[in-house]
């Protein structure tokens, strides 16, 4: 029987990564880099068939999923449980300066994020079950995800750079 055939990716570069801004769960833009990354990404998938294009409901990974997408003449299905985590208050503040600062009440829980994932797994497995599907994300929610996919801590997976792509067997 055919698995289920799964790459994560995480989304292209944008403006608040180049700023250092906690993005969280904002929608971010891009930047030419970002686009120039997706381009490169979509390229090397070009090949590859894919049946399902999956991308956070947020606009930067929906930009890169589009562009990934487009060689396939693929669509691009949204779901909020590939949201970024929800940094609260620490929303659109620049990173450095967080660094000693205690973590306010309003963060989305660790157990809270680790359970996102694991829902996002089963509506994978469930939906998509035999098909190659790839998934746009961010950089802590598919920590999250390989953590739950791998059973490990969240500090054991290395962090993903921008439009970093990963496969996985389901």
């Amino acid at each position: 029987m055919k698995n289920l055939r799964f790459f994560l990716l995480r989304h292209g570069e944008t403006f608040g990564n180049v700023n250092h801004i906690m993005q969280g769960q904002t929608q971010g833009e891009l930047t030419e880099n970002g686009i120039l990354q997706a381009k490169e990404t979509a390229l090397k998938l070009k090949d590859t068939h894919i049946d399902i294009f999956l991308s956070s409901d947020l606009k930067r990974a929906i930009d890169t999923c589009k562009i990934i997408a487009a060689p396939h003449c693929g669509k691009v299905i949204t779901t909020p449980l590939l949201r970024e985590r929800d940094w609260g208050s620490f929303t659109g503040r620049y990173i450095p300066d967080l660094k000693d600062e205690p973590w306010p009440d309003d963060i989305e829980s660790l157990d809270t994020l680790l359970d996102r994932a694991a829902q996002f797994i089963q509506y994978v497995k469930k939906e998509f079950h035999r098909k190659t599907v790839i998934a746009v994300g961010h950089g802590i929610i598919n920590k999250a995800i390989q953590a739950v996919l791998l059973n490990k801590t969240m500090s054991d997976i290395t962090r993903m750079e921008n439009a970093e792509i990963r496969e996985y067997q389901l």
